[in-house]
């Protein structure tokens, strides 16, 4: 059985004593196991952050962008074997694995440009002869709690500007996917890092509470369901951490009358059903505006759907492969069961989906249920999965309001020909990110990426400037250099620049 430790600075972590299975989801086997730790290893991890980060801190900009132009380097040289790893262990197509490690290597790249990104402001003769300047230094020691849907990405996300900001960087991934994350940390070091500037801990609930304690640990990263979120914002807070945490989401596909609807089909099939549907950039709700616009709309998008291929992770010819677990496939065809009973009509049904040859795997077949209402419990919840479900709606002031009402904000598409629709929608609907004829619309790494609603927690996004703000505080200095004359006696009322 092969076994997946923790990487910390040093060497071996201490012998566990829990594990947690990792399967392959395509066979539905136990492929390894990974070792949990406690708030003990964790502060192992802690103390060898607190010994490098003032040495990594004090290196200058440059030199720090230059390992990450080594690690970049690193992974692209290393790619196919990351994503035959990650695929794997998560179940998403080998193709797709690429697409996330890409994404991660995105901010990455970004993080390369750390020198200028780390600039502060002057401004000179504020005062009589004072000049005023800022400076951006690192929090010190940040953390990041991964999910399992994109272990390559997110992680990369989160410690590729942590670390080229100063900081050292603990990575919490999820248990079930962990061995990437492991990987990635092991090519920093190759790449020039010092050890202990990015260290590996795996654990649940138990590891999860440590990072939220330990007093350490400045600011902390976390990518999950919305009500851990919750969770980590708040325990973190009252901790005094700084703390961004992104939830859950329930993107909407707006499809205009006028739009594009063989263009529409394309992007929704990628949209909805890749990687199984476990994005949280995925596209599980389509809005066509009109009765005419659904019946075009199912005319060219049932063959699509129905035309899906759901294969292994490493066949080449699948568009999607398995669903993490067991329990999560179960979970899927649940809320499939609940909104059927609530009364969606399903035209393509996934539910007991089986591929021959692997029949302990957990995959589950494409779904698409018409006549969702946003009463329904299974429209108001996030499902995770390859299903999407549509709701009509008579016109556009009922399209933008069914994202705008909805308990989650992450992203939403439009699809229209109409520039002034377009327009219009991005400037009133009520979500953090929006695409318009752009399925999945994830910012480029210079930009930056968060929701609102219940999608996020905390008031700082992932990556681009406001990642360098988020791993980074600001010291603002007031510099006076007097030619030596006396000015006056002492001053007891609040200096003035006047």
């Amino acid at each position: 059985m092969r076994m997946i430790d923790h990487f910390l600075a040093g060497g071996a972590a201490p012998a566990s004593t829990r594990f947690s299975n990792v399967f392959n989801p395509s066979t539905g086997e136990v492929q390894a196991q990974v070792a949990l730790g406690d708030a003990a290893l964790l502060d192992l991890a802690v103390q060898k952050a607190l010994e490098v980060q003032p040495k990594w801190a004090a290196t200058n900009p440059q030199r720090r962008a230059r390992v990450m132009f080594e690690f970049k380097r690193l992974v692209e040289a290393n790619m196919q074997e990351l994503a035959e790893l990650l695929a794997l262990e998560h179940g998403k197509v080998v193709a797709d694995a690429k697409g996330d490690i890409q994404r991660g290597l995105e901010v990455v790249e970004f993080a390369c440009g750390i020198p200028h990104a780390l600039k502060g402001e002057y401004t000179y003769g504020a005062g009589p002869g004072i000049d005023v300047y800022s400076m951006r230094q690192p929090i010190g020691i940040g953390a990041g709690i991964t999910p399992f849907n994109f272990p390559g990405m997110i992680p990369m996300w989160m410690f590729g500007v942590a670390i080229a900001c100063g900081n050292a960087f603990i990575l919490k991934p999820s248990e079930r996917d962990p061995s990437v994350p492991v990987r990635l940390c092991e090519l920093m070091l190759e790449a020039g890092a010092p050890e202990g500037v990015l260290q590996c801990v795996h654990g649940d609930k138990e590891m999860v509470d440590a990072i939220l304690d330990h007093p350490a640990i400045g600011a902390i990263s976390f990518v999950g369901s919305s009500d851990i979120a919750n969770y980590v914002y708040q325990r973190g807070a009252q901790n005094g951490k700084r703390v961004q945490a992104m939830g859950g989401a329930k993107n909407h596909g707006i499809v205009m009358p006028d739009a594009d609807i063989d263009r529409v089909v394309a992007d929704l099939s990628g949209a909805a059903f890749g990687s199984a549907g476990e994005r949280c950039m995925a596209l599980p709700v389509v809005v066509p505006v009109g009765e005419g616009t659904a019946e075009r709309l199912f005319e060219k998008l049932i063959p699509e759907i129905e035309s899906l291929q759901v294969g292994i992770s490493h066949d080449p010819a699948a568009h999607y492969g398995p669903v993490v677990t067991a329990e999560h496939k179960a979970r899927v065809e649940s809320w499939i069961d609940t909104c059927e009973a609530e009364g969606g009509k399903i035209l393509v049904d996934g539910r007991g989906f089986v591929l021959q040859g692997h029949e302990k795997g957990f995959f589950v077949g494409p779904t698409l249920i018409d006549h969702v209402t946003p009463e329904m419990s299974s429209y108001h919840n996030e499902i995770f999965g390859p299903v999407l479900q549509v709701v009509r709606a008579p016109d556009f002031e009922t399209a933008l309001e069914l994202p705008s009402k909805h308990q989650y904000g992450n992203g939403v598409a439009i699809f229209t020909r109409n520039g002034h629709a377009a327009r219009e929608f991005a400037a009133r609907v009520n979500v953090g990110m929006v695409g318009i004829n752009v399925p999945i619309p994830v910012p480029v790494a210079y930009h930056t990426f968060g929701g609102w609603k219940r999608s996020a927690f905390g008031d700082t996004n992932q990556h681009g400037m406001e990642g360098v703000k988020f791993w980074t505080k600001v010291k603002t200095v007031t510099a006076r250099w007097p030619d030596g004359s006396p000015e006056g006696g002492n001053a007891f009322i609040i200096p003035t620049m006047g």
